[in-house]
Order: structure tokens, then sequence, then C-alpha cells
């Protein structure tokens, strides 16, 4: 994350725009953070796009947007199960180009979603990092700052950053002590006073 991802798909797809070739632009409609009508990035750069479920769905639910595309942006893949399908079917059988952003892994360095899977396919792949947050150097990694342990979480820098490989291991030991702490506090406790019934002296 933050590595500049959207707004380099932004780029690429306003490019072939002024180009003259007709774009769409599709994101996952769980990603509601700018409303559902447009892509935003970080810098603030913002276009126009569909929202959809599933991308089967901005095939069948506006065929003739999709009909009419050369290009097709995606943007935040990894929400996406059918990602790998539709870009094999759109790329072979409808001659469509697709421009492709996503995360390939998430905030526990695990894979993330299927947009591994079209490296064998893909014409190109471009991966981006950012700055780590903490120390300047390269961040292939993203540190989430919450204790929500689900996949899927959506959120900006108020949930997120960028880290490098040491302040991520770091970090993460840093979540996994305080997180045994809170446990700790939260298991009952037993009075050191007490005697165990194993030890209790019947005394006639």
């Amino acid at each position: 994350m933050f590595a500049g991802k959207t707004t380099v798909l932004l780029q690429r797809i306003q490019a072939e725009a002024d180009a003259g070739r007709r774009v769409a632009l599709v994101k996952s409609d769980k990603d509601t953070r700018y409303g559902l009508g447009c892509i935003v990035s970080h810098s603030g750069k913002k276009m126009h796009c569909a929202a959809v479920a599933s991308l089967s769905d901005f095939k069948s639910n506006k065929p003739e947007l999709y009909a009419q595309a050369e290009i097709i942006g995606i943007d935040e893949a990894q929400f996406f199960d059918d990602l790998l399908s539709f870009c094999q079917s759109a790329a072979d059988w409808d001659g469509k180009t697709l421009i492709v952003a996503g995360l390939d892994g998430d905030f526990l360095r695990q894979r993330f979603g299927s947009a591994l899977d079209l490296v064998p396919l893909a014409d190109s792949v471009t991966k981006l990092s950012s700055r780590c947050e903490i120390c300047g150097r390269a961040a292939a990694f993203t540190f989430r700052k919450t204790d929500d342990r689900r996949k899927e979480v959506i959120g900006g820098a108020d949930i997120y950053m960028p880290v490098c490989r040491k302040h991520y291991v770091n970090g993460q030991f840093a979540m996994e002590a305080a997180r045994s702490v809170v446990l700790e506090s939260h298991s009952p406790q037993r009075d050191p006073c007490s005697s165990s019934p194993e030890r209790k002296l019947a005394i006639g």
C-alpha cells in the first residue's frame, strides 16, 4: 500500500484516453471510501468508474460499456474472486487490454487474492514499493496499526502504514507482545493463598 498503484493506474488510463482509445475503469463495491462512482488515489487524483461485486457483473450488467472499451482498468484487484477468469477471457477472446492494479500480499505477508495468478499471463508486470514510514527505506510490506485480524479491512493511513522488513518484524513482535498482555489481564486470577484440591490435608 501507499506505493502509488492507483495513481499509476489512473495515469495509464488517462494517457490511453488522451490517445483516443476507449477506456473503462472498474473497482470493487467493497471500497466505499470515496463513494462508489469514482476511483481516488492517495494523491487526490480522481476518475469515474463502475463499482461491481464481481468482474463478471461488469460484463453482464454493463454490456455496452464492456463491448466498447478497448482498455479496461481494474483497481483493488485483490477483492475480485473471478479476477483470473475474467482477465484471461477478456484478453484472449475479446481482445481487451487490461491494466490491473492491486495488492499481492496482505498485512500478514500472505497471498492476497489472485493477482499473482495473472503473472504468467501478463505481457508485463510492474511491482511498486513505498517508503518506510519509520526510517525512509524502501518499504515492501504493509503494517496494520489496529488489532483487527480480519483479512479484508478497508482503510488508509488511519489503519495501515508502509514499512521495511526490519520495522515490519519489530512491529509484529510488539503487537503480539501487547496482545499477550491483554489476554493475560483478562484471564481468571487464582488466589495464591488458596490450596489446590490435590494438596488439601485431612486433619482428623
